[in-house]
C-alpha cells in the first residue's frame, strides 16, 4: 500500500489545484469528426474507438478532466452550511418531520434539484424527489438518497451531506453534457424522516417509499396531539390510510439504492482516509432489564439481610460488558453460534446501557426496583440472539443469587442488512477512482466498514438492493454541533458518486 501523505497533505492544505482539459479542445476535436478526413484528425489515444460515444467518453472521462472542485466542494459546503442554518430551535439545529424548518429546506433542497437539472416534486410522505430522466435510459431506476430530518441540536452533515453530494455530482453530468448519456433514470431523494424525533417512528419516509410503514402509523401523534396525518394535512397533502401505497415502489421499476453517510464513528480518521465502502448494517435490539428487590431503610437493613436491586443490576452492567467484550468466552461452545459467527460478533458486537432509572430514588432508602436499556447491535443476527440467550442466563443466575426477580423485556428488534456485492464493488472502484485523481497516489485498498448505526438504506433493503458510502468526520462525532466534515472530504464524496454515476454511461 502507498503512503497516505499525499492524502493527508491534501485534506490538511485544501489547496490542490484540479488539472482542466480545455473546452475549447474538446470542440475542436468533435467538431473535426464531422469531416470526410476526420481520421486524421483523432489523436492516437483515439484511434480505433468506434463511435462517437466511445470517443467522448475516453475525452470527457479521462483521469485529466477537471474535478469540479467549485461544484463538487465550494458550492456543496455553501449549501450544507446553508442548510445548517435552517432551524426550528434558536441557537441550535433541529428539524423534524415536516417542521416549518423541515417544509423551507425541503423547498431550497427542490430549488438546488432543479439547478442540476433535475425534474422535482414531493410525494404523499413528504418526500423530496428529483429525478434525470435520459432519453435511451431503461426503466430501472438507480436512488440515491439520505434524509433532511435532524435530532435536537444537531450537526449539519448528517443526512444533509448525502443529498447535496449527490445533486452536486449530477450537477457535474448536466453542465458537462454527460447525464443525456447515462443508462438508468438517476432518482436523488430527500427522506422526509429518519432520526424519528416528532412521532418516535423512524425512517418513515424511506419505509412509505419501500413499501413497509404500517398504515397505523398514520395516526400515531405527536407530544402536541397531532398525528402525522393531521401534520400532513396540515401541509396539503392529503394522504390517507387507503391511499398510502401509492407512495410505494414497485421492485421491478427499481435498479438499487446508495446512500452516503457519515461514519459517525472514529476509524476513518484513525487510519488517515476521507472514505470507506460499507459492508452491512448492524442489526439492533433493544431490551428493558427490570430488577425487583425489597426496598427498605438505608440505615435499619443489616448489608448481609438486603435484597437490593441496585447491585444486582450493577453486577448485570458489568456482566454485560464482559459478555459484549469477549462473546466467545460465553458463546463459543453453547451451541448457539458457528466459527463465523464468533469471529463476526468480535468485530462488530456493542452493546450499550443507556438509561437507568430507580425506584423511590431517595439518598436514604434501598430501592425496591430498578430498570435499565440494553442495546445490543452487531452485523450477525444468529450471534445477536446467542447474546441475548446468554444474557438471560447469566441474569437468572445473578438474581437468584442475590433473592431478587428480574424481567427481560423486549422493545425493538431490526435485523441486519447486508450491501449488495455489485454495488459495493462498484463503491470501491468509484471511491478508488476519486481518491486517485485528487491525490495523484494510489490509496491502496479502499476500506470496508460496518455500519452501527441505523439508516435508510435498512428500510430501502425491502424494496431494492442497497450499497452505502462513509465519509470521514472530524473525531467521530455525531448528533452534536460539535459534528464536522472536512471540505475536501465533502469533495471527496461528490467525486466518488460522479466516478459511480460514469459507470452508468
Amino acid at each position: 500500500m502507498a503512503s497516505h501523505s499525499a492524502i493527508n497533505e491534501l485534506y490538511n492544505s485544501s489547496k490542490l489545484i484540479p488539472c482542466v482539459f480545455p473546452l475549447f479542445r474538446i470542440v475542436i476535436l468533435l467538431l473535426s469528426m464531422s469531416s470526410a478526413d476526420c481520421s486524421t484528425h483523432i489523436p492516437d489515444g483515439l484511434k480505433g474507438k468506434k463511435s462517437f460515444r466511445d470517443i467522448r467518453s475516453t475525452v470527457l472521462f479521462s483521469p485529466k478532466n477537471d474535478l469540479f472542485p467549485e461544484i463538487l466542494r465550494d458550492e456543496a459546503v455553501a449549501r450544507i452550511y446553508e442548510l445548517g442554518k435552517v432551524s426550528d430551535g434558536h441557537g441550535y439545529l433541529e428539524r423534524t418531520f415536516l417542521s416549518p424548518a423541515s417544509i423551507r429546506a425541503g423547498n431550497l433542497i427542490r430549488t438546488w434539484m432543479e439547478d442540476a437539472g433535475l425534474t422535482t416534486w414531493v410525494d404523499g410522505l413528504g418526500n423530496v424527489h428529483g429525478r434525470v430522466q435520459p432519453p435511451n435510459a431503461s426503466n430501472k431506476a438507480l436512488l440515491i438518497g439520505s434524509h433532511l430530518d435532524t435530532v435536537v441540536d444537531a450537526g449539519m452533515f448528517d443526512g444533509t451531506l448525502g443529498i447535496i453530494s449527490a445533486i452536486s455530482a449530477l450537477k457535474v453530468l448536466n453542465v458537462t453534457g454527460r447525464s443525456r448519456y447515462l443508462q438508468h433514470p438517476v432518482e436523488v431523494i430527500a427522506f422526509s424522516d429518519e432520526e424519528g424525533v416528532r412521532f418516535q417512528s423512524t425512517f418513515l419516509g424511506s419505509a412509505a417509499l419501500a413499501g413497509v410503514l404500517p398504515a397505523s402509523t398514520l395516526q400515531v401523534p405527536d407530544k402536541s396531539g397531532l398525528t402525522v396525518q393531521n401534520v400532513l394535512k396540515e401541509n396539503l397533502i392529503d394522504t390517507t390510510e387507503e391511499n398510502l401505497s401509492q407512495i410505494k415502489y414497485e421492485p421491478e421499476s427499481v435498479l438499487g439504492y446508495v446512500e452516503v453517510h457519515i461514519e459517525q464513528g472514529p476509524v476513518l480518521e484513525s487510519i488517515g482516509l476521507p472514505l470507506a465502502v460499507v459492508k452491512g448494517i448492524a442489526g439492533q435490539t433493544r431490551l428493558k432489564l427490570t430488577v425487583r428487590g425489597s426496598q427498605g431503610h438505608a440505615g435499619t437493613v443489616p448489608m448481609s439481610m438486603r435484597q437490593d436491586p441496585m447491585v444486582a443490576a450493577a453486577e448485570l452492567i458489568v456482566l454485560l460488558e464482559s459478555l459484549c467484550k469477549h462473546p466467545q468466552d460465553f458463546i463459543s461452545s453453547n451451541g448457539h453460534c458457528n466459527a463465523f459467527s464468533i469471529e463476526s460478533l468480535s468485530g462488530s458486537l456493542v452493546c450499550t446501557v443507556g438509561e437507568i432509572s430507580t425506584w423511590p430514588s431517595a439518598s436514604n432508602v434501598i430501592p425496591g426496583q430498578v430498570s435499565f436499556t440494553i442495546d445490543i447491535r452487531t452485523i450477525d443476527d444468529i450471534g445477536r440472539e446467542a447474546i441475548i440467550y446468554e444474557l438471560s442466563n447469566q441474569m437468572h443466575r445473578i438474581c437468584d443469587g442475590r433473592s431478587v426477580s428480574c424481567f427481560l423485556d423486549r422493545k425493538h428488534d431490526a435485523d441486519a442488512v447486508n450491501c449488495d456485492g455489485g454495488l459495493n464493488s462498484q463503491l470501491k472502484s468509484a471511491t478508488y477512482t476519486a481518491l486517485k485523481r485528487m491525490t495523484g497516489e494510489d490509496i491502496g485498498d479502499v476500506p470496508v466498514l460496518m455500519s452501527g448505526a441505523g439508516h435508510d438504506a435498512m428500510a430501502m433493503s425491502h424494496l431494492t438492493k442497497v450499497g452505502m458510502l462513509f465519509v470521514r468526520c472530524r473525531g467521530g462525532i455525531s448528533h452534536s454541533p460539535e459534528e464536522h466534515v472536512l471540505e475536501d472530504d465533502v469533495w471527496a464524496a461528490g467525486l466518488a458518486i460522479q466516478a459511480f454515476l460514469e459507470t452508468n454511461l
